[in-house]
């Protein structure tokens, strides 16, 4: 299992993004050794936001129809946590998104990110690669 962050689901949606041809050579890579790919809600929903304001509605619509990713939903208790911690951590900063990552990483007992996002690294996670 493979998670997929908001720097991933953009630089494949932003044909102009630096990363755009590692990114699909990347998934390339992901989906042809069969690995699933899991994100949550709120990465979801920042992606599509982000997607829709940079790039417009249609390319945010056909992320927001994507199915080649499982998504957990954020919940209540989840939320919480990520709260907890984002007060815990004082002046770091690590955007709440990715910290509900980290957890759902975690909890998930997940490894590797599909990310270009150094926030990742720095928590202990590999990155996802072309190799």
């Amino acid at each position: 299992m493979i998670f997929v962050d908001t720097s991933a689901f953009y630089a494949l949606a932003d044909s102009a993004d630096p990363n755009h041809e590692n990114a699909r050579r990347i998934l390339e890579g992901l989906l042809d050794r069969g690995e699933n790919l899991l994100t949550h809600s709120y990465v979801l929903v920042e992606s599509i936001a982000l997607v829709q304001h940079r790039l417009g509605t249609a390319p945010a619509v056909r992320l927001a129809q994507s199915r080649g990713f499982e998504v957990e939903w954020v919940d209540a208790a989840r939320h919480g946590e990520t709260v907890r911690v984002l007060g815990a951590r004082g002046r770091r900063r690590v955007s709440f998104v990715d910290l509900v990552s980290f957890g759902v990483m975690r909890a998930s007992g997940i490894g590797t990110a599909f990310a270009f996002d150094e926030d990742f690294q720095r928590e202990g996670f590999a990155l996802a690669s072309c190799d």
